[in-house]
C-alpha cells in the first residue's frame, strides 16, 4: 500500500472518528428525550430511574471517548510512520497486533476486577473491594512481567514465524522489544482503569489518555524525524514514545486511585492471601477473556480466508471495518457503563432494576448502531471512493456497507449483553454462546459460502451479519429468560 493509499485512511479515521465523537455524546440526550415524546403506554416502558440515566450518561460519555482516543492514537502513530517508510507501518501493524493479541492475557483479571468491584460497591462492603483491588494488581503485574519477558526476547522468531522477513524483520523486531519490555506497565494500567471505572470515575483514565494523546504526537515528531534536537530514531523512536507515554499513564493511573479511591494499599493480603477474591477473579475472568480469544482467533482465521480471495477483497475488508468500527464505538461505551451500573445494582440485590438498566442499554445501543451504520452505508460509495481508484474495490466496500446494516442490529445486543451478563455473575453463558455460533457460522459457514461457494467476500459478509443476529437471539432470550438473576459473586452488607 501507498504512503498516500495509508494517510487517506487515517485521515478519514480521524475525520469519521469526529463525528463519530459528537453523535456519542449526544446520543443519550437524543435517546431519552425521544422516549419522553412518545405515546404514554410506549414511554413509560422505556423509562428508568433518573438517577440510574445520569450514571449510565456519566460512566458512558467519559468511556467512549477514551476509546476514540485510544483508536486516535495508533492511527496517528501509522500515520506519522508512514511518512517514514512502507516497510515501517506494515512491520509496526503486524508487531502491535501480536503485543495486542497478548495484551488479552491481562483481561482475564481485568474483567473480574471490574464485575467484583462493581458487585462489592454496591453490596457496600468497601473492604472487600479493596482486596480485590491488591489482588488484581499484584497477579496481572506478574503476568504483565510474563508477557514482556516473552515478547523482549522471543521477538525475532515470534515475528519469522509470521512471516515477517526482509528489511521488516529488524524494524518489526526493533518495536516488539521496545514496546514488549513494557507490557507490564500496560497490565496495571489496564488493571487502574477499570478500577476508576467501577468507582464511577471513568473520566480519569478519559482525561489521561488525552494527556498522553498529545505527548505521544510530540514524541513521535521529535523521536522519528528527529526534530526538537532529538536523534532521528524512525520505528524505535515510536517504539519508546509508546512505552514512555504507557509508563506515564500507568503512574498517573496509579496516584489517581491511591488518592481518590483507595487511601492505601492493602499490604494485608500479603499476610494472609485472599484466596475467595482470587478464585472469583478466575472464576469471572477465565470465561470472559475466553471469549475474546475465541473471538480473535476467529478474526485471524477470516483474515487468512479473505487473503484467498485476493487483493482486492483484502483491502475492501480493510477498508470497511476501519469505517465500521466508528459506528459501534458508541455501543461499546454504553456496555462497559451500563456493566458497570448493573454490577452496583446486582450488588445491591435490586435484580428488578437491574434487568430495566439492560432492557435500556440495548435499546439504546442498537437505536444508535443501526442509525450510524445506516449512514455510513448511504454515504458508502463517496467514502470508497475517496479512499481508493480501483473500482473493484470500490463495488466490494460499497456493497459490504450495505450488508453490514443489518448485522448492526445482532452486533450491538451481543456487545451489550456480554458485558451485562458477566457483570451480573453470568460469566459462562456468552463464552459458550461466543464458541459456538462464531465458529461454527462466522467462520465455518463463512468459509464455505465464500470460497467453494463462490460468493467471495459478499457471500462471508452475509454469514457475519447471520452470526450476529442469531447471536443476539439467544442472548435476548437468556435476558428476558432472567436465567442470570441470583448470580452474583457477593451479597449485600
Amino acid at each position: 500500500m501507498q504512503v498516500g493509499g495509508i494517510q487517506s485512511i487515517v485521515i478519514f479515521n480521524a475525520l469519521s472518528g469526529a463525528v463519530s465523537a459528537l453523535f456519542g455524546i449526544f446520543a443519550p440526550h437524543f435517546v431519552t428525550m425521544a422516549s419522553f415524546s412518545l405515546p404514554e403506554g410506549i414511554s413509560r416502558r422505556l423509562r428508568i430511574a433518573s438517577p440510574l440515566k445520569r450514571e449510565l450518561l456519566f460512566l458512558t460519555v467519559p468511556i467512549f471517548v477514551e476509546t476514540l482516543l485510544i483508536m486516535t492514537l495508533g492511527a496517528m502513530d501509522t500515520f506519522m510512520l508512514s511518512r517514514h517508510s512502507d516497510a515501517s507501518v506494515a512491520a509496526v501493524g503486524l508487531a502491535n497486533q501480536i503485543v495486542t493479541f497478548c495484551f488479552i492475557v491481562f483481561e482475564v483479571i481485568n474483567l473480574g476486577t471490574s464485575v467484583l468491584c462493581s458487585q462489592y460497591l454496591g453490596a457496600n462492603l468497601k473492604r472487600r473491594m479493596e482486596l480485590v483491588v491488591g489482588v488484581s494488581l499484584v497477579v496481572n503485574l506478574f503476568f504483565g512481567l510474563a508477557i514482556s519477558a516473552l515478547l523482549y526476547f522471543y521477538a525475532e522468531p515470534i515475528l519469522s514465524a509470521m512471516g515477517l522477513g526482509g528489511e521488516m524483520l529488524p524494524l518489526g523486531v526493533s518495536y516488539m522489544r521496545i514496546v514488549g519490555a513494557f507490557a507490564f506497565v500496560q497490565a496495571l494500567a489496564m488493571t487502574l482503569s477499570a478500577v476508576l471505572r467501577s468507582n464511577n470515575k471513568a473520566y480519569w483514565p478519559m482525561l489521561v489518555i488525552l494527556v498522553v494523546n498529545v505527548l505521544n504526537i510530540i514524541g513521535n515528531y521529535a523521536l522519528i524525524f528527529g526534530k526538537f534536537g532529538a536523534p532521528a530514531l524512525g520505528v524505535s523512536g515510536a517504539a519508546i514514545t509508546t512505552a514512555s507515554c504507557r509508563t506515564l499513564s500507568m503512574l498517573a493511573l496509579f496516584v489517581i486511585v491511591f488518592s481518590t479511591t483507595i487511601r492505601r494499599f492493602p499490604w494485608s493480603i500479603f499476610r494472609r492471601w485472599p484466596r475467595v477474591e482470587f478464585r472469583n477473579l478466575l472464576k469471572i475472568g477465565l470465561p470472559a477473556a475466553g471469549e475474546q480469544m475465541s473471538y480473535s482467533c476467529s478474526q485471524l482465521v477470516i483474515s487468512f480466508f479473505i487473503t484467498m480471495l485476493g487483493m482486492e477483497a483484502l483491502a475492501a475488508r480493510t477498508y470497511c471495518v476501519n469505517l465500521i468500527m466508528y459506528s459501534y464505538l458508541f455501543c461499546i461505551a454504553i456496555s462497559h457503563g451500563g456493566a458497570i451500573v448493573t454490577g452496583h445494582l446486582v450488588g445491591a440485590e435490586k435484580w428488578k432494576a437491574s434487568f430495566t438498566l439492560g432492557r435500556y442499554v440495548c435499546r439504546v445501543a442498537v437505536a444508535v448502531t443501526f442509525t450510524a451504520s445506516l449512514l455510513l452505508a448511504v454515504a458508502g460509495h463517496s467514502i470508497m471512493s475517496a479512499l481508493s481508484d480501483n473500482p473493484e474495490i470500490i463495488a466490494l466496500g460499497t456493497a459490504i456497507l450495505w450488508i453490514d446494516v443489518p448485522l448492526e442490529i445482532g452486533r450491538p445486543i451481543n456487545i451489550v449483553f456480554v458485558n451485562i451478563l458477566q457483570s451480573v455473575g453470568d460469566v459462562n453463558y456468552p463464552f459458550y454462546v461466543g464458541v459456538i455460533f462464531m465458529w461454527t457460522i462466522a467462520v465455518a459457514l463463512a468459509y464455505l459460502f465464500g470460497i467453494p461457494f463462490g460468493f467471495g467476500i459478499l457471500g462471508m459478509w452475509w454469514m457475519f451479519s447471520l452470526d450476529e443476529n442469531v447471536r443476539g437471539v439467544v442472548f435476548l432470550r437468556r435476558w428476558y429468560g432472567k436465567r442470570w438473576m441470583h448470580r452474583a459473586f457477593v451479597k449485600a452488607a
